[in-house]
């Protein structure tokens, strides 16, 4: 079975931030295949993976970019599940996240949401990550 979740970046410098991501997705359990496709340098590429997506059986697509928002936008204009970009035109819907290691941590979580919807296990998994940030928090500062 292909992995769920797609994690694609513009560059191998995106990579330090991008990791965030599949950290997050790699404490829950969730497979995730990461790629560069440029969206300047590698055009072609960005097509293939992105008209292929839904066939190789990805069901979100966590794209990030640090120089330009192109592959998101790109990504997003030629598949159905992307969480990425702030300024999308109307009817090409994105889940937009902050930017850097938060939000690329947060794209993972969010990714692992949505796949909990229909596999119960998962859920159940957020569940006990969620739990365990709770109880780390302090109730008063040391």
């Amino acid at each position: 079975m292909t992995a769920p979740v797609a994690i694609v970046m513009g560059s191998q410098s995106d990579w330090a931030t991008m990791k965030c991501a599949a950290d997050a997705l790699d404490k829950l359990g969730v497979a995730h295949d990461v790629r560069i496709v440029s969206a300047h340098r590698t055009p072609d590429r960005l097509v293939a993976f992105a008209k292929g997506a839904e066939a190789e059986g990805f069901k979100v697509i966590i794209a990030g970019a640090g120089g330009a928002a192109h592959l998101p936008g790109m990504v997003a204009s030629m598949t159905h599940s992307l969480l990425s970009i702030v300024q999308m035109p109307a009817g090409i819907p994105v889940g937009t996240l902050a930017i850097g290691e938060a939000g690329a941590t947060n794209a993972g979580l969010l990714a692992a949401a949505i796949l909990a919807t229909t596999d119960p296990a998962l859920t159940e998994r957020l569940k006990a990550y969620r739990s365990a940030q709770s109880e780390g928090v302090a109730e008063r500062p040391a």
